[in-house]
């Protein structure tokens, strides 16, 4: 019961601070100031009721607030947690030295894309390269090097077998491939901006020529 009361009493005092009363109010009180001026006559209850529902209506409904939830750029902070994490793994493997230079070089590249900056800004506003980065770092990378230390293993015991180095080379090269695509694809984006904001002000009749071209006499 007490419960339901403080409901209640929240509920009318929200209403009491609310837009629609002080609008209400407002136009209410213009109702009365026309009532002592003699303007309303005797009808002043029903014009001062009439103008109080109109203010009521007229004014903007409540709004709660909309959610906010954090920027895009911050959801990167965990990745870039898990790169350092993996660049430890890979410190701790014994890896050939094609291999090892070929995955730094990897690393590399996706520490280049995580670096906090305007590059990792772009990067986040991309959910699909964000996943392809991802994939790499948490799972292409480490599969790729416990596959080779397991297999390694292996054809100790049977000489003459495909050499696992090969096969953790060609699969860090599409690795690489990958996230090479995905800094393409970025330095494209940027290139369409650039050449989109030539066009906006050729567009705006500058009348200054092209770059290498002299004006005309």
């Amino acid at each position: 019961m007490a419960t339901s009361r403080t409901t209640a009493a929240g509920r009318a005092l929200a209403y009491l601070e609310s837009a629609r009363n002080l609008t209400g109010s407002a136009a209410a009180l213009v109702g009365l100031a026309l009532t002592f001026t003699g303007v309303a006559g005797p009808y002043w209850p029903v014009v001062v009721g009439g103008l109080y529902g109109a203010g009521a209506l007229l004014a903007p409904p409540s709004r709660p607030p909309a959610p906010e939830f954090e920027e895009p750029s911050s959801r990167l902070d965990e990745l870039r947690a898990d790169l350092a994490t993996l660049r430890a793994y890979l410190d701790r493997v014994d890896l050939p030295p094609v291999a090892r230079d070929r995955l730094t070089g990897l690393t590399g590249l996706l520490d280049g894309l995580l670096a906090p900056g305007w590059v990792s800004d772009a990067l986040a506003e991309d959910p699909e390269g964000v996943h392809v980065l991802a994939r790499a770092v948490r799972r292409d990378v480490p599969e790729s090097v416990d596959a080779f230390v397991r297999t390694r293993w292996w054809t100790r015991l049977t000489p003459g077998a495909r050499a696992p180095e090969e096969e953790l080379e060609r699969q860090v090269a599409l690795l690489h491939a990958e996230a090479q695509a995905l800094v393409d694809g970025l330095r494209e984006t940027e290139e369409l901006r650039q050449r989109s904001h030539t066009k906006y002000l050729e567009d705006r009749g500058g009348g200054v020529p092209p770059v290498g071209r002299p004006p005309e006499p």
